[in-house]
């Protein structure tokens, strides 16, 4: 009987207290939504207007995202190497500077080159994966994305390619975490 109660406390102890493997723990990704579910989800300050000759692209994007709004928005030469048909830089604020995102989007003539695209920003993103999976629009999966720490652990990467277009918001790792699942391309 004494050996049945040593291999129950022994059982306990390497579940709960050691490995701590039995525990519900959330992800660092949960914990991160979790932390600013409580923010506004309304824009306290006003988007910027775009230019009187954006692109269909460039309207796309949205005014605000949350409480983030459009603060800045304009052509990129970032991924001019990959030629994109077209290519802005967007930046998004909720009025606090180091909350700020930065969106470069690129479209492509066809998937094909955006997935080139994105396959060679994604292997060129270190530190931490803290997500990654499909993008599906109406259960289709149109493409994939993944999301990265900086080695410092204080800035993130999300990337995404979505058809011909290919996303990367960059920013405070508690902002990308809020900011891109809530992005609507």
């Amino acid at each position: 009987m004494t050996v049945v109660a040593a291999v129950v406390v022994l059982a306990l102890l390497s579940a709960f207290v050691w490995p701590g493997w039995a525990l519900n723990k959330t992800d660092e990704v949960e914990q991160v939504q979790q932390q600013t579910a409580k923010e506004p989800t309304k824009p306290s300050i006003k988007a910027t207007k775009l230019p009187d000759d954006a692109t269909e692209l460039l309207k796309a994007m949205p005014d605000s995202v949350l409480n983030y709004a459009r603060t800045k928005a304009g052509t990129s030469e970032t991924w001019q190497s990959a030629s994109p048909l077209e290519e802005y830089t967007i930046t998004y604020s909720t009025g606090t500077k180091s909350k700020d995102v930065t969106v470069i989007v690129g479209q492509w003539s066809d998937s094909d080159t955006a997935k080139k695209q994105y396959d060679a920003l994604a292997e060129n993103l270190t530190g931490k994966e803290l997500k990654s999976g499909n993008v599906k629009v109406s259960g289709k999966t149109t493409g994939t994305y993944t999301v990265h720490a900086d080695a410092d652990g204080k800035q993130a990467t999300a990337l995404w390619q979505n058809d011909t277009a290919v996303f990367e918001v960059t920013g405070g790792k508690e902002s990308v975490l809020r900011f891109y699942p809530s992005f609507p391309l």
